[in-house]
């Protein structure tokens, strides 16, 4: 089995050109290819999970990866699949969160000579003149097709600002740069960057010419890789200090038995053959024990192996009905915040980060999904007495820790 042929079975690839040229350019190791991240937070998060996975899929295979940070184009905001625009960030802050991508990057893929490289489209796209810009790629681009473009079509209702209207020319802009510094022959991305992808490799045949090789791939599933890892408590981080361990790991064993076998093919290093096996007698308690290897697989490539044993542990000792609590995640309640030793219920739940709101607290009151040491609540004015600790229930899966500083 071939690289490409891996990437095709794993469900990787949706859209290709020139499918025979990227299939000899990955296989044979000479790929130079590019993935762009736009730092908009102080972390990556699930959604960046795929591409990470696939950069360091394609290292192993010979091919030399670029970590692209839009520290150009994050002060732009790309309009792809969102309904309004993006909060503006300043540069300070886009600063701040690419050094902490880049330190989250390094865990994925090697970085140094003749290696991967990690680059900034600020480099270039900071000291463009306008009046350039406009000659040198504006002249490149046909307004109709842009507007034509999904990313544009979705928003036109709801109002497109020039700035972002600006989107795709940075964007192809950046791969035209990167084609002519390193070499890059080939750029992957989500399929709601498919305009702008081609918008690049269309740029680069115009500007250098027919025989200029610049290939484009989009990923499978990546506009449904932004919509995962989202919970009623946000976003799920890579960073441990947002999500730990132990929320990532349950994260991914609490996937939906439909989805359990996309992720092990999309998302670990599992061999392929081993998860079709698996797919093919896939029923009752075999999705339990499938989540368990997603599970313990990225928590293991995220957080190390140590972390992941601990979760595992935990949830086991959980489901399974020991009681050990070690490595349950635990919120230590400060002596300011009871009274006489007791705490309101709303206020608790907000405390450990349950829930994000205590309306969203009386709601699961309501429904019968809380309990607190095995005891069912139903009164959202319950206090709670915390002698020691407690364990909290929420719904079928969530546990928590909550105990006296």
């Amino acid at each position: 089995m071939t690289v490409f042929e891996e990437l095709q079975r794993r469900g990787l690839l949706a859209q290709l050109t020139d499918e025979k040229e990227i299939a000899d350019l990955i296989n044979n190791g000479k790929a130079v290819f590019y993935i762009g991240f736009d730092p908009t937070a102080d972390s990556l998060h699930v959604g960046h999970f795929m591409a990470l996975c696939l950069m360091k899929r394609m290292q192993l295979a010979g091919n030399r990866p670029i970590a692209l940070l839009g520290g150009g184009t994050g002060l732009i905001g790309d309009p792809s699949g969102k309904s309004d625009m993006r909060k503006m960030l300043t540069k300070e802050e886009i600063d701040h969160n690419i050094e902490c991508f880049k330190k989250q990057m390094s865990r994925f893929i090697e970085f140094g000579e003749d290696k991967a490289r990690m680059v900034n489209n600020a480099d270039w796209i900071l000291d463009l003149n306008y009046m350039q810009l406009l000659r040198e790629v504006g002249a490149c681009f046909s307004v109709n097709k842009m507007l034509a473009a999904e990313c544009y079509k979705q928003r036109m209702e709801r109002g497109l600002t020039f700035l972002e209207f600006n989107y795709m020319i940075m964007q192809s802009y950046d791969f035209y740069m990167l084609y002519q510094k390193y070499g890059c022959n080939m750029q992957f991305g989500g399929d709601d960057q498919w305009s702008n992808m081609l918008g690049g490799t269309e740029l680069i045949r115009k500007k250098l010419g027919k025989d200029a090789y610049a290939m484009t791939i989009t990923l499978l599933l990546n506009s449904e890789g932004k919509k995962m890892g989202k919970t009623e408590k946000g976003a799920v981080w890579l960073d441990a200090e947002k999500t730990s361990p132990y929320e990532f790991f349950q994260y991914w064993r609490n996937v939906a038995d439909a989805d359990v076998i996309k992720c092990l093919k999309l998302l670990t290093f599992v061999p392929i053959e081993e998860i079709e096996e698996m797919e093919k007698h896939m029923e009752g308690a075999d999705f339990n024990k499938a989540k368990e290897l997603l599970a313990f697989e990225l928590t293991k490539m995220i957080h190390g192996e140590d972390e992941a044993n601990k979760a595992l542990e935990a949830a086991k000792s959980m489901f399974g009905g020991s009681g050990n609590t070690d490595n349950m995640p635990t919120t230590e309640i400060t002596a300011d915040k009871l009274t006489d030793g007791r705490i309101g219920v709303l206020d608790l739940l907000m405390l450990t980060g349950l829930v994000p709101s205590k309306r969203e607290a009386r709601t699961i009151i309501a429904q019968k999904g809380l309990f607190i040491d095995d005891v069912l609540i139903e009164d959202p004015t319950s206090m709670i007495t915390i002698d020691d600790q407690v364990i909290i229930k929420k719904g079928k899966k969530t546990y928590h820790k909550a105990k006296r500083a």
